[in-house]
């Protein structure tokens, strides 16, 4: 019989202004409290990098789909029009440059599109049925939320409120420790 996994415990401190939540970061960071994340209704730019997330790899995703899509598109037109069935349309060459742009840019889109669809359902565990844990429903509408994981803590999770309350965090209801397995 497996034992069960104890469940990890949060400190969620509540904000309510961006401002006020991009300078708790700063300075709960500063007073030696490693923050977990950030979860706001809309995105706020470079919390990512208060919060030390390393750089993400999605613009060199989206090139190598791009450029897959480029080279499925040349193909396709290339094998249609000179091996599989060829014509000549307007009295040009098929392989004329300016008929080829149309077609390879919209290939090119779809083709990164889609593949950037697949490659955040993947990345980020989601698929048809997944539902995801919220710390604090608030955050979908006006509030936002600063997530501390007690584990990656040397301070104790009265002194990580403290600070939390310190910095701007609501104080009703306080800061308080949620359990996600």
């Amino acid at each position: 019989m497996a034992a069960s996994k104890e469940p990890k415990k949060y400190l969620v401190g509540i904000y309510d202004h961006e401002d006020k939540v991009v300078e708790a970061v700063k300075k709960v960071q500063k007073d030696g409290v490693k923050v977990e994340e950030v979860y706001s209704p809309h995105p706020i730019h470079h919390i990512d990098t208060y919060i030390g997330h390393p750089r993400t790899r999605i613009p060199i995703a989206a090139f190598m789909f791009g450029a897959t899509g480029t080279i499925l598109a040349i193909t396709m037109i290339v094998f249609m029009m000179k091996i599989d069935w060829p014509m000549i349309i307007g009295g040009k060459n098929p392989l004329y440059p300016p008929t080829m742009v149309p077609v390879t840019f919209e290939a090119t889109v779809l083709i990164c599109a889609l593949g950037m669809v697949a490659t955040f359902l993947i990345t980020n565990n989601m698929g048809p049925g997944k539902v995801e844990f919220m710390f604090d429903r608030r955050t979908t509408d006006d509030k936002y939320a600063l997530v501390v994981d007690l584990e990656k803590n040397t301070k104790s999770a009265e002194e990580i409120s403290q600070i939390l309350i310190k910095y701007g965090a609501e104080t009703t209801p306080p800061p308080r420790i949620v359990e996600k397995s």
